[in-house]
């Protein structure tokens, strides 16, 4: 059994090639709202429910289309306010379902990345060919009703195999919201050899593990936001870093949430030296301009 993932090298936070964003910025800040689709009965997984009750999981299913129905154009209409474009981890399902949520994010430049074809179908049990499969396919329909191929990944439920980052770096991808491990962004080691890296995604800022796992509140949750800006704002005057918040429209979105959320945004966005940008322009950024300096200084620290 492997007692650490192959995907990547230990590499301390200290004494690291210095990063600088675009413009001088000392923090990449990016909102990364998952716009996902759950099916009310989707087909049984041996390794995973997709809900708590029997079907029909009214209470579950009823609260996500929620946020599509309505919390959606709420967030929207917030980050518009505050110049961020989001970067959507995508259920591609909602090419097909909602193409109307498609159309209204393309209008707004917002960037698509990969989060599997149903938020109710996981990559457990499955086999390297049906993986692939689908990844190929949500890859083919961000492409096919945005124009643009996605460029990141974060597997559907959070849902990996050993070759899951193999498999979307052979296809074309060049990030990873998949990892934890770090502020900045890091490179990932893959079959192919590809630059393919991870930009940093935050589970403690996410807002489905705030509001339904940890049980804050939509105050402290603001506050917590504010905290987390803080302390990368000030590390990111020796080497840059970066801020993610990730979103959902079901949790976020909720008429009781949404002061404390966008007093965090207005905070964050009123801070000089923030680039205000999107999973791929980082990923873009790193690798131009960083990859291979940070690759080189791993392999010298391995060395030490």
């Amino acid at each position: 059994m492997n007692e650490t993932p192959a995907l990547y090298d230990y590499w301390p936070y200290q004494n690291r090639p210095k990063i600088r964003w675009p413009n001088d910025a000392k923090l990449a800040f990016w909102v990364a709202p998952n716009i996902e689709f759950y099916e009310l009965n989707p087909p049984l997984n041996p390794h995973r429910k997709a809900w708590p009750q029997p079907s029909p999981a009214l209470p579950g299913y009823t609260i996500r289309d929620y946020g599509n129905r309505v919390g959606h154009a709420r967030q929207m209409n917030l980050l518009e306010k505050y110049g961020i474009r989001g970067s959507i981890s995508l259920s591609t399902a909602l090419c097909d379902h909602h193409p109307e949520i498609i159309e209204l994010c393309k209008e707004r430049n917002w960037e698509f990345f990969s989060h599997g074809i149903y938020n109710t179908r996981y990559t457990y049990g499955l086999s390297e060919d049906q993986e692939r499969e689908m990844i190929l396919d949500s890859i083919a329909t961000i492409e096919r009703h945005t124009g643009i191929k996605p460029a990141g990944y974060l597997a559907p439920a959070l849902s990996h195999s050993e070759v899951t980052l193999d498999l979307f770096a052979e296809a074309g991808g060049s990030y990873t919201c998949d990892l934890f491990h770090d502020d900045q962004p890091t490179p990932v080691r893959t079959r192919s050899g590809a630059k393919f890296i991870s930009v940093p995604y935050s589970l403690e800022m996410n807002d489905t593990i705030a509001y339904a796992v940890n049980k804050v509140e939509p105050r402290r949750y603001g506050q917590m936001i504010k905290d987390n800006f803080d302390r990368l704002y000030e590390e990111g005057d020796t080497s840059g870093t970066v801020m993610c918040i990730p979103t959902h429209n079901y949790q976020v979105s909720c008429p009781h949430r949404m002061k404390a959320y966008e007093e965090a945004l207005e905070y964050i966005t009123g801070h000089s030296d923030v680039w205000v940008t999107t999973g791929r322009e980082i990923a873009d950024y790193f690798i131009d301009h960083y990859y291979d300096a940070v690759t080189a200084d791993i392999v010298a620290k391995q060395e030490i």
